[in-house]
């Protein structure tokens, strides 16, 4: 017999791509279960399952930097409850990054994709569930995303829960309405801008940003630290909620168009996000 959940939960974390550099990501997680009946007649209560997993996501991937530690030209070093990860970009310039321990996963891969990261989740994941279960299947799967989307990180200092987390993201979609009317152009134009952005608060930098950004801040967790290359970055004044992410796009695009009434629907991950008007 098989149990199966669709959409169980989904996880909006980082990790580190060989090529794209850091890359916020959000994927719905999709289980299977194998195994015996028990003598209720179930392989596993559902509710069981799904706190059981819903758990443990929380408390690894969700939020979190996923660090493929055989990726070329990487370093993870964990030492005092603290995590230090370094890499060298293709193109140059470096990423650097040390947090609390919790808020770095470090898995044994060259590289995370959706089929790699899953086989690490699965091996983990067995021994949380009773003996009637004799295997599991885990797969992630990006939402479906006809328009315009983009790929962020960022970290939310003044948040009680893991978004204090300085390098977690999401892939979240936008929608600009000018007029009371979707502007396709013009959501595909902020979709390029976010591309694979790091987007970090002004008051979280060290220094005045060269050609490289540095942020670093306090939060209940501890002490995070974060340096990528300017290319990388776009500062914004004010925390990187979705809430004031909205708000600046649609100041930027009513500087754009200022005779139009502008919407932005500013996503942060699957099926949620913000709305602000200029």
């Amino acid at each position: 017999m098989k149990l199966f959940v669709d959409n169980l939960t989904n996880v909006d974390f980082s990790y580190l791509h060989p090529q794209r550099g850091l890359l916020g990501e959000s994927w719905l997680v999709q289980l299977v279960l194998d195994g015996n009946l028990n003598e209720q007649g179930m392989i596993c209560d559902f509710a069981i399952v799904k706190k059981a997993v819903k758990q443990w996501f929380d408390n690894c991937i969700d939020h979190g930097l996923v660090v493929p530690t055989a990726m070329a030209n990487l370093s993870a070093i964990q030492t005092g409850g603290e995590t230090t990860v370094t890499w060298q970009y293709p193109d140059g310039g470096e990423f650097f990054c040390r947090s609390p321990k919790q808020a770095i996963v470090l898995v044994d891969l060259e590289q995370v994709t959706e089929t790699s990261l899953a086989k690490w989740c699965k091996d983990q994941l067995l021994a949380l569930f009773p003996d009637e279960v004799q295997g599991l299947e885990i797969s992630f799967v990006p939402e479906a995303i006809s328009g315009a989307f983009y790929h962020y990180s960022h970290g939310l200092q003044q948040h009680d829960g893991n978004c204090q987390r300085i390098a977690h993201g999401h892939r979240s979609r936008i929608e600009i309405f000018l007029d009371g009317q979707r502007d396709t152009g013009v959501e595909q134009l902020w979709a390029e801008t976010f591309r694979d952005i790091y987007i970090g608060t002004r008051s979280h930098l060290l220094e005045e940003p060269s050609a490289e950004h540095h942020y670093q801040y306090d939060a209940p967790q501890g002490q995070f630290e974060i340096r990528l290359p300017a290319a990388h970055c776009y500062l914004i004044d004010t925390e990187t909620t979705v809430e004031q992410i909205a708000c600046h796009l649609a100041g930027q695009v009513k500087a754009e168009y200022p005779d139009r009434e502008v919407m932005v629907r500013a996503f942060e991950g699957v099926g949620k996000g913000a709305i602000a008007t200029a």
